[in-house]
């Protein structure tokens, strides 16, 4: 069985989206700068972003799948277009059954309602013997830090300040996990935290 991964983006202040998210601004404000280190650095870090979606199944919360729930319409299939980056089934936790949306690329969505120890045996039952990808939003990550559930954490920390919005905190992070690297590039710090044996 392959290990259980998360990447997540930080503010120094532990926000990885800002406050008032919505269609127009999914991350919420201030949200879309925490990412400049994947579209203006990519040479420096190419390593880190490839791992990003390397899996061979990932799990994700509601919010990150789509818009707040009053927003939403029947025919929404993600915010990644006809194609979106996962080419790999995605379980996607809430509280309302959906049928199984199949893109293109390989991607699949499929909506898990019983919680995170079923989402996680359906991503690991499809992954075999490859990792399974914790991919967000921060209410998910954190269910799954404190379940000590998360074998690798490689948090990047965006150099802005956010000052609200959906967080990880040091407390989650410490509870099962210890540092075991950290890379430092212009946009982002690269921390990576593997779970305490």
């Amino acid at each position: 069985m392959g290990d259980v991964v998360c990447d997540v983006t930080v503010s120094l202040d532990g926000f990885c989206a800002g406050v008032n998210q919505s269609m127009q601004n999914p991350l919420g404000e201030g949200g879309e700068s925490l990412h400049r280190w994947q579209f203006e650095q990519t040479d420096q870090n190419a390593e880190e972003i490839a791992a990003i979606t390397q899996a061979s199944a990932f799990i994700m919360g509601r919010n990150m799948f789509g818009p707040p729930a009053g927003d939403i319409n029947v025919d929404w299939d993600g915010w990644w277009g006809d194609n979106p980056p996962y080419h790999a089934p995605v379980f996607v936790l809430t509280h309302h059954h959906q049928p199984t949306l199949c893109l293109e690329g390989g991607t699949s969505f499929q909506f898990i309602t019983r919680g995170i120890h079923e989402a996680l045996e359906e991503a690991r039952e499809a992954a075999g013997e490859q990792h399974v990808a914790i991919a967000g939003g921060a209410q998910t990550i954190t269910q799954f830090l404190q379940a000590g559930l998360i074998d690798e954490l490689r948090l990047h920390i965006a150099p802005i300040q956010l000052g609200h919005g959906e967080a990880i905190t040091t407390e989650d992070i410490g509870l099962h996990m210890d540092r075991v690297s950290r890379r430092e590039t212009p946009l982002v710090t690269h921390v990576t935290y593997q779970r305490r044996r």
